[in-house]
């Protein structure tokens, strides 16, 4: 099941209330809160023109903007709810973007977040940069990156002074039909596990594609992440 349904039911988010999508990349979850809500309920934000483009091509009633989580171009209290799927890691200060989120949301509205179990290696980069870590031991595995271990996310919610904080964990299952539907990818340069790939020499990248290989099941095969979700009251 994908994420976006989870992370709204786990959110609250329902018929009648105004929702902010934080990160919203190309619009996944922006769909998903389409659909319960209606586009005119709908807000979205992206610091990518490519992802700030997309979304509004996908979603033309939504009001999407160009911005970053640390500086949300939104007054106080604007919102019942505020978002960021698999986004908070990829913050420059998490705790000032969960606060912005904060403070565009109502008093007792809610801030809800989710990102992938990496430190527990159960999300979708785990394969790679465990086949990275073995070719490269300095290689940065994005495990350390915030809200990728269990409880950090909480932490992170307490610090940024919302109450009433909750913690789950979600799963998602996704089928590979081949190896290069798992690998293309990271061909793209897309992220730091592409930035990593894209920088290796035809050599290196080719010894990593094929101990990714040995170490996923023969295709088709399916994979199931987990990712660590919390929310809490403004």
């Amino acid at each position: 099941m994908p994420l976006a349904p989870q992370l709204a039911d786990f959110a609250g988010v329902a018929a009648g209330q105004r929702v902010l999508d934080v990160g919203c990349g190309p619009g996944a979850l922006t769909t998903e809160l389409v659909g319960r809500l209606g586009p005119d309920s709908v807000a979205a934000v992206d610091p990518s023109e490519p992802f700030v483009a997309a979304a509004r091509e996908r979603h033309p009633g939504v009001d999407v903007q160009r911005a970053s989580a640390e500086e949300l171009p939104f007054g106080d209290d604007e919102f019942d709810a505020a978002l960021a799927q698999l986004v908070v890691h990829f913050m420059s200060d998490p705790v000032a973007g969960l606060r912005e989120m904060a403070r565009v949301t109502r008093e007792q509205g809610v801030v809800a977040a989710c990102v992938w179990d990496l430190a527990g290696g159960r999300a979708p980069l785990s394969v790679f940069w465990e086949a990275a870590h073995e070719l490269d031991p300095d290689v940065n595995d994005e495990s350390q990156m915030a809200g990728a271990r269990e409880g950090h996310l909480e932490e992170l919610f307490r610090e940024t002074g919302l109450h009433e904080i909750e913690a789950t964990a979600l799963s998602n299952t996704v089928e590979h039909p081949s190896f290069e539907d798992w690998w293309e990818p990271y061909t793209l340069g897309v992220g730091p596990a592409g930035g990593y790939a894209a920088g290796l020499d035809p050599k290196q990248q080719a010894e990593l594609r094929e101990l990714c290989r040995e170490k996923l099941p023969e295709a088709p095969f399916n994979l199931t992440f987990r990712a660590w979700a919390a929310r809490g009251v403004a």
